[in-house]
């Protein structure tokens, strides 16, 4: 069974970024998009505006928005296979159940309720917290929306947090014929810098070794199942929030793993997690690693 790409759709600005970019990520993987309308989200985010001078209905307003999102769709390529329904549910909780059959959940960075200053919608960091499947928040400027840098960001965690990551950057930039740029970012702890003189080789050393020979162990099976990727390698100091965001400028989107743990309740992601999605240049992907 083929399962689809499903955007979490709500008339806003953000919302229109998510269904282009599902648009022409549904076109390079010839996968189906389902438009998804949660239709407490005026309760849940903000007042219902109206609609032909008119307050509408809640219903009015969701086939509105899905018909509309569908059409913005179809403009763009008619030949997409696409299914709009409204969700008689809270936002998070719809797309969190949508996201247990589908290959990825698509939201904007900001829904049409919150406020213009905030950095990311409260719903967008709620399911890529928490969803079973790979979540993107779409954010960022023309030439990463549309793909122009031609270039992957993989930040490289531990083993046990992104395996799954690995394998679906891979996917990714195999699909698009994109470089993968992998990055593993160390730092050097102070009291080893400190006592530089008592060690056998320099600290700073033995840390980007041990950071480069991670990259290539996590990379080498997925590199060798997809050939034609091309792949860079990197190992770089620096707190690995502020190197990836750093780096996003000049990526089409940035991926990241998150572990997902069985019985524990709440937003699970740390806090490499939290920055990207509050200021990455370009579309963030967190992607859970479940197993």
């Amino acid at each position: 069974m083929t399962l689809p790409l499903v955007v979490g759709v709500d008339g806003s600005d953000g919302s229109l970024l998510a269904i282009d970019w599902a648009t022409d990520e549904a076109t390079r993987t010839e996968l189906p998009l389902r438009l998804v309308y949660a239709s407490l989200w005026e309760r849940y985010e903000g007042a219902t505006p109206k609609l032909r001078r008119e307050r509408a209905s809640e219903q009015v307003l969701a086939d509105h928005i899905v018909a509309s999102a569908a059409e913005r769709v179809l403009r763009n390529n008619p030949d997409l296979t696409v299914s709009t329904e409204t969700v008689p549910a809270e936002a998070v909780t719809a797309l969190l159940a949508e996201g247990r059959n589908a290959t990825a959940l698509i939201t904007g960075s900001r829904g049409r309720g919150e406020l213009k200053g905030t950095l990311l919608g409260s719903v967008g960091l709620a399911v890529a917290a928490r969803a079973d499947c790979p979540v993107i928040v779409v954010r960022g400027d023309k030439a990463a929306l549309t793909g122009s840098h031609e270039r992957i960001l993989l930040g490289a965690g531990e083993p046990d947090t992104c395996a799954e990551a690995v394998r679906f950057a891979f996917q990714e930039a195999e699909t698009r014929g994109c470089e993968l740029d992998v990055i593993r970012a160390w730092r050097c702890p102070a009291g080893e810098a400190a006592d530089e003189t008592a060690l056998a080789e320099d600290p700073a050393h033995q840390h980007a070794t041990q950071a480069s020979a991670l990259v290539e162990k996590l990379v080498a099976d997925a590199a060798a199942q997809h050939p034609g990727v091309r792949v860079r390698r990197t190992a770089v100091e620096g707190a690995a929030r502020k190197v990836l965001v750093h780096r996003s400028a000049a990526a089409d989107l940035v991926i990241l793993g998150a572990r997902r743990r069985s019985g524990r309740f709440g937003l699970q992601l740390g806090r490499v997690g939290h920055t990207l999605l509050h200021h990455s240049e370009c579309p963030v992907a967190v992607v859970p690693q479940t197993s």
